[in-house]
């Protein structure tokens, strides 16, 4: 199934589920909150559901009283909670029942709080709806074990979401699920937030800007090679790095191997309200990632006015027209190519131009209106009994299918438990209300953080 378009919305009342959410930033952060937003205006009841950061913990409220449940449950790793199958079920339950969801929608593969949210929820015959944010690939031991989970997961689930079309087949192919069953709803950038500077940056200096996650899958080590052939071929030519992680003393020592210091700024951990100010600065965003589903990253610089270099990965080519970016292999001297014939551009790129396109083709309005036409095709789903999802669960594996049908059935049982402790009638229900907000563009602007 490709592309949602049409459809005729009707109101739900939806449960985001993620191990990944504000305070901690990101590209799945950003996309559920400003999902989220337009959502609620468009009538949708919205609640969001994550682990604690820090002293963040118990109910919130957002920007536009978006309500935030931050569940008393420490990340183990790179900010995912411990794996426990079934210790989430009696807080989700009560959510779920208080908050009278009738779609759960879990974000991210590798989010071990949104697996055992939406597990629970398939278990009290609850529609869910799963994003997949990420590719992932089928050789390594750690994507092997991976898709296995995925494939658990989404061996029951109502309906699911990919930002691009590379994402969309990858999915498919990792966790068997029917492809009409997955939908293509891309990303979106706002565009309030990320325009270009009044005064672009003149002169004979021309500065290449890198904002992303210093990590081997960002393709840290291709920029290693890549920056210092472009120094020497271009002295005119400045870097702007901006990120944190275990690869950037690899960028540090390539910085003193070759005396870049005055030429090649690490500014470090970036906050996103900093990242305009970031990007106005430049004229071309490279991009060097091995592996992209989609790169809202990409979104932003365009948006700014920026010349995009990337790698032909994943979705990344899906993402921009070709006159906004200049492909290149994950190849040292195919890049360095590529950034030399970006720079051959620059006279020609229009700034305000490239603005006025991004906000053509993508705005968080239009990602809201194509997602609630995938919650509308949730609920039309038939609800099955225990035995009929178990049949899913056995086709996962000759063991792991064994192994899934028996997690399913003692969290069964665990429910039907809870359901005895305390009846659902038992538990309150919270009264609905709304605060004013307008989800047009200058709302955007606001800081998400309350």
């Amino acid at each position: 199934m490709g592309d949602v378009m049409t459809g005729d919305p009707q109101k739900h009342r939806i449960l985001m589920v993620s191990d990944f959410f504000y305070p901690n930033f990101g590209g799945v952060e950003n996309h559920i909150y400003y999902l989220s937003q337009c959502l609620l205006k468009l009538g949708h009841k919205v609640v969001v559901a994550t682990h604690s950061y820090g002293n963040r913990s118990g109910v919130r409220y957002m920007t536009g009283g978006l309500k935030v449940y931050y569940v008393p449950w420490k990340p183990f790793v790179m900010q995912n909670t411990l794996p426990t199958f079934y210790g989430l079920l009696p807080i989700i339950r009560i959510i779920l029942i208080r908050e009278r969801i009738t779609v759960v929608h879990g974000h991210q593969a590798f989010s071990t709080f949104c697996h055992e949210a939406l597990m629970h929820a398939r278990t009290m015959g609850y529609k869910v709806v799963f994003t997949d944010h990420s590719l992932y690939g089928f050789s390594d031991v750690g994507s092997i074990h991976m898709n296995k989970v995925l494939q658990f997961t989404l061996a029951d689930v109502s309906q699911a979401i990919c930002v691009s079309h590379t994402s969309k087949e990858n999915t498919v192919l990792r966790s068997g699920l029917p492809p009409e069953k997955v939908f293509v709803v891309p990303n979106a950038v706002d565009t309030a937030i990320f325009k270009p500077a009044v005064n672009r940056p003149s002169g004979p200096e021309i500065v290449i800007v890198v904002i992303s996650r210093l990590v081997y899958r960002k393709g840290v080590d291709l920029l290693v090679e890549v920056i210092p052939e472009v120094c020497r071929l271009h002295a005119n030519v400045r870097f702007i790095i901006g990120g944190d992680g275990p690869k950037r003393v690899r960028l540090e020592e390539m910085r003193e191997k070759h005396s870049l210091q005055d030429r090649v700024e690490m500014l470090g951990a970036v906050q996103h309200v900093q990242v305009r100010s970031v990007l106005i600065s430049g004229h071309i965003f490279l991009n060097s990632s091995l592996t992209e589903a989609f790169c809202i990253a990409i979104l932003e610089a365009a948006s700014c006015g920026l010349l995009t270099v990337s790698t032909r990965v994943g979705g990344v080519p899906e993402v921009l027209p070709d006159e906004m970016i200049v492909l290149a292999e994950p190849d040292p001297g195919d890049m360095v190519h590529a950034i030399q014939k970006a720079i051959s551009m620059l006279p020609k790129i229009d700034p305000q131009v490239m603005h006025n396109r991004m906000r053509e083709l993508y705005n968080w309005h239009d990602v809201a209106k194509r997602t609630e036409i995938v919650y509308d095709r949730a609920l039309k789903c038939s609800n099955q009994n225990l035995l009929e999802r178990l049949s899913r669960y056995l086709f996962c594996g000759a063991w792991a299918g064994k192994l899934f049908c028996l997690v399913m059935i003692v969290g069964f049982l665990l429910w039907q438990l809870l359901e005895l402790w305390q009846p659902e009638d038992d538990i309150e229900e919270v009264s609905d209300f709304s605060l004013p907000h307008n989800c047009d563009e200058d709302m955007l602007e606001e800081n998400p953080v309350k």
